[in-house]
């Protein structure tokens, strides 16, 4: 009995080395962060669009040009990843901030998946276009005069659903989620800050614009874009490095998803 209970050196020696810790996985909270982070980074992949669509949009006569339509469909690629990630931020994001407002979460779903429908507009007239060229872009005289017609309809119509799904719905967004982030101090106040302020700006530039007082979305008119494209890059980077604060609408779940202790284990 008395063997049976003693340990030599060796023996401990060993058995301590074959101990280790094991590392609390991450947390359900911490992973709804890093993809909501992941996504609303995802968003900015469309900003090469703005001179990879320059040729369709600036030459009314595209249509009846030769040469590779590969810059616009891989533009509406591009678009659409954009669209598809601005939705999988509201809805990732849904089940965290619903408990600080649900009205005001809901709104930001709707105002997200609102926003990726008209991008996919946008995209289509673009699309289209290119069939456009593709199949009858060889015309001539009156026919070529009316293809020119149809053409600049349709980058019209992609003008004003750039404007009212990336232009007017980010202001938007930014007032209703930065509403909830700034209430519930899940990251640091000065980021939806942004978007608090950058928001209403730009809300009234594009009315400003629909009203007819700009023709575009630049110069002084564009400036409200800054703050608010601040406000979603820094939130996406928060969001990743960080994840959310310590908050009481955060407890609940941590401590439902985290086991209640860590300890050593022998392998």
């Amino acid at each position: 009995m008395i063997e049976a209970r003693l340990l030599t050196k060796t023996d401990m020696t060993t058995s301590l080395g074959t101990r280790t810790t094991r590392r609390a996985p991450m947390d359900k909270t911490r992973k709804t962060a890093l993809v909501a982070g992941v996504f609303y980074l995802i968003t900015f992949v469309s900003i090469p669009t703005l001179a990879i669509y320059g040729p369709v949009k600036n030459h009314r006569d595209w249509i009846l040009s030769s040469g590779s339509s590969t810059g616009v469909l891989v533009g509406g690629f591009l678009e659409v990843i954009v669209a598809l990630a601005g939705i999988g931020t509201a809805v990732t994001l849904y089940p965290v901030v619903k408990r600080q407002h649900e009205g005001l979460a809901l709104g930001f779903v709707t105002a997200r998946v609102l926003e990726g429908a008209m991008i996919f507009t946008g995209v289509v007239s673009l699309l289209s276009l290119v069939t456009l060229r593709h199949d009858l872009g060889g015309a001539t005289s009156a026919n070529a005069a009316s293809l020119v017609a149809v053409g600049a309809s349709h980058v019209a119509v992609y003008n004003w659903t750039f404007l009212l799904s990336q232009s007017l719905m980010p202001g938007i967004n930014a007032l209703l989620l930065g509403s909830l982030m700034y209430r519930s101090r899940l990251v640091p106040r000065i980021i939806p800050a942004m978007g608090l302020i950058g928001g209403p700006l730009l809300i009234i530039a594009v009315f400003a614009t629909l009203l007819g007082q700009h023709s575009s979305l630049s110069g002084l008119a564009g400036l409200p874009v800054i703050p608010v494209a601040a406000w979603e890059f820094s939130l996406g980077v928060w969001l990743v490095v960080k994840g959310f604060r310590p908050s009481p609408i955060t407890a609940e779940t941590t401590a439902a998803s985290t086991p209640l202790a860590y300890e050593d284990v022998a392998i």
